[in-house]
């Protein structure tokens, strides 16, 4: 199969931190053809390391650069509040696209981005990690594969120091998190990420009913938010996210799912174990490795586009993470319990 042509917009650091890492692993699937950034120092210093030539390959208008007809795809890396316009723009090229989450920076946004997929007749996926990491796909197969019996409930939470890490060189540190133009702030931006995985695990979600503490400071309206999940599946849980502390104690409280016959545990998605422990006694400890997801939604892509294998994360899938969110920050508003997925009628009792 032959190399695929990309063009990258956004050359910040999710592309230098989790996108670049994953093509140069892949350097016989992909190669990097031009370079957009409206910084076009930051773009030129990149085309001299990847070999580019910057007069040529070097854009500071992405409408400019996905009119080469030698791309075939493009790779989009924007503040949040851009993803949409800027995909609704690169699709009417008819080129393949990734795109980062969330899909929208509004729950219209999102709904808009669905349908560029068959409105141009492109490909599209949305670059949700999570959905791809190797922690997460051993939980979901622990659970259908039922190794501790059915799944009953799970606790999940999620410490993400944000003022921490304002003044470091992170992404926290990037002007556009720490005074988002779009709801939610963190939460649309991170927590989705975790949302996400439960999601993966366990499928859509009936109902959900949550709680924030407000904030004044505005990469987040809450200080934590805490989400009480009732799944289609039958699978009841707790969610936390604490964007505004520290979590000092070890093991993390983490992702703990509970079934009738034991307990799957993981403690971050860097620790590299899910320890999976049973009623009995018994205790088992599968190893993944961490930080995986970049490079395998990528030769998902790859594969997809050369028709070997089906597209794991499309905008129809990601939509629900995104309905998810927004349905977090309703709850909180309305102080309500609020639907998030229809309910097919075999599941109605």
């Amino acid at each position: 199969m032959s190399q695929l042509n990309v063009g990258v917009i956004g050359t910040g650091l999710a592309w230098e931190r989790l996108h670049y890492p994953a093509f140069a692993e892949l350097s016989a699937e992909y190669r990097i053809a031009a370079l957009c950034d409206i910084d076009r120092a930051k773009a030129v210093r990149w085309a001299n390391r990847l070999g580019l030539d910057p007069e040529r390959d070097v854009f500071t208008d992405f409408q400019a650069m996905v009119e080469r007809d030698d791309l075939d795809v493009i790779d989009i890396m924007v503040p949040i509040s851009l993803n949409h316009p800027v995909a609704e723009a690169v699709a009417r090229s008819r080129k393949a696209i990734i795109l980062e989450k969330p899909m929208g920076a509004t729950l219209e946004q999102a709904q808009a981005t669905l349908d560029l997929p068959k409105q141009y007749g492109i490909q599209m996926m949305i670059a949700e990690n999570f959905r791809y990491s190797e922690e997460y796909n051993i939980l979901r197969e622990l659970v259908l594969q039922k190794k501790i019996g059915d799944p009953v409930f799970f606790i999940n939470h999620s410490t993400s120091c944000f003022p921490c890490d304002m003044r470091k060189d992170t992404f926290s540190a990037t002007e556009w998190r720490q005074h988002p133009k779009y709801p939610g702030g963190d939460i649309l931006d991170a927590a989705i990420h975790d949302l996400a995985g439960l999601r993966h695990i366990f499928g859509g979600i009936k109902y959900l009913q949550a709680f924030g503490v407000p904030q004044k400071d505005e990469f987040s309206p809450y200080a934590v938010v805490t989400v009480n999940i009732n799944f289609i599946n039958g699978v009841v849980g707790t969610f936390s996210y604490y964007p505004a502390g520290q979590e000092p104690q070890h093991p993390l409280i983490g992702l703990r799912i509970f079934g009738t016959q034991g307990m799957i545990y993981l403690e971050n998605t860097e620790c590299g174990v899910v320890n999976v422990f049973y009623n009995d006694g018994r205790h088992e400890m599968i190893s993944f490795r961490p930080m995986r997801g970049y490079y395998n939604e990528l030769l998902n892509f790859y594969r997809a586009y050369h028709r070997q294998e089906e597209l794991k994360v499309t905008p129809d899938v990601e939509i629900g993470d995104v309905k998810t969110v927004f349905a977090i920050l309703q709850s909180i508003t309305n102080q309500d319990v609020v639907m998030v997925d229809r309910v097919p009628r075999f599941a109605l009792v």
